[in-house]
């Protein structure tokens, strides 16, 4: 399904958007993720859209999962579930619980919303959108309020749902994970589309630096990119030369940003032949339950994340400094200097 859907207010937007199965729409705060929920869902004017443009919010088919779910906290989950259906109709509370046992709260419907965990009213409220038999479902931030566990499992349950009913979805989100999870995937910048295609694609090969921080690429080297051979350059940033790919054509000493997501650094105790490799000292140590960071100021400020297990062999030479290597395929050039409005 294609979206297109041009905003004005609250926030000015442009986007053309392919929904295919499960789709997260990766943003930041505050770019109008739920504005364009919203507006897909009839709550806020469009100037124009497509599909469902000119039809009222409840002549639309779609089913809408805000945040915090919005349930009804005077009715049990069975009647949460049937509110949006037919009352003139008899089979309206089986249609509930048919819904309900396909999300796995059967067992639930005479509960109170309050009694319920957050997963548990999420699932529900999933039902109730799907109980519309929507062409279209669409969720505001599903992961936001979960712990991991339950956002893994929620996410599997959900997107296997999706699949088997042949319902496309579209998922606001600010998180990787669930990108990275999705059927097709796309990114939000200042009110527009600036990439979009399977996780894979996306993820290996961001096309700005605003979608590589979204991204996780945390390392983010300003300097310029000096030769081209097809898709390799050579890189120069402050003391240190790189070889990177690029998804473009670049002018001998463009100005470039080298980015490097923190876990595709391989570090060792020992010379790395070939290139892309270097001694340095590590700045910084800092353990994170299954794994380790480590910061490097010189030649270029850098931060790797290694497995604690990976770490243990270090434990020696990360006082007297590490041979460090970057393959050149996880070298990623994007044009531009470094994006001083994203986060550090």
């Amino acid at each position: 399904m294609r979206i297109e859907y041009h905003i004005e207010h609250p926030i000015r937007l442009d986007i053309d958007l392919e929904v295919e199965g499960f789709t997260a729409l990766l943003g930041l705060s505050g770019e109008g993720k739920t504005t364009l929920l919203k507006s897909i869902a009839g709550l806020i004017q469009a100037k124009k859209g497509t599909p469902f443009d000119g039809l009222p919010p409840e002549q639309r088919p779609v089913g809408y999962l805000p945040q915090g779910y919005a349930l009804f906290p005077h009715l049990d989950v069975r009647r949460n579930v049937a509110f949006g259906l037919d009352k003139t109709s008899s089979d309206h509370q089986a249609s509930a619980d048919f819904w309900l046992e396909r999300v796995g709260m059967r067992d639930h419907a005479s509960a109170m919303p309050h009694e319920l965990s957050g997963g548990q009213q999420q699932r529900v409220a999933v039902a109730r959108a799907l109980a519309r038999r929507p062409r279209l479902l669409l969720l505001d931030e599903p992961t936001s309020a979960l712990d991991i566990v339950t956002r893994d499992e929620l996410l599997e349950r959900l997107i296997e749902l999706i699949d088997a009913l042949g319902i496309p979805a579209l998922a606001v989100t600010h998180d990787p994970h669930l990108a990275a999870i999705s059927d097709h995937m796309a990114i939000l910048s200042r009110g527009h589309i600036v990439q979009q295609g399977t996780p894979s694609e996306v993820f290996l090969s961001p096309s700005s630096l605003t979608a590589a921080r979204l991204l996780g690429y945390r390392n983010v080297l300003p300097g310029a990119v000096k030769t081209c051979a097809g898709y390799e350059c050579v890189f120069e940033t402050g003391n240190l030369t790189l070889l990177g790919q690029c998804a473009q054509p670049f002018d001998p000493n463009q100005p470039a940003a080298a980015v490097i997501r923190p876990e595709d650094i391989e570090v060792s105790p020992d010379l790395f032949r070939g290139e892309n490799s270097w001694f340095a000292h590590v700045h910084k140590v800092r353990t994170e339950g299954t794994g380790m960071r480590l910061f490097l100021d010189h030649p270029a400020p850098l931060e790797i994340r290694l497995p604690l297990e990976s770490a243990a062999t270090l434990k020696d030479a990360v006082s007297r400094g590490i041979y460090v290597h970057v393959p050149p395929q996880r070298v990623r050039l994007l044009a531009g200097e470094h994006d001083h409005s994203m986060p550090g």
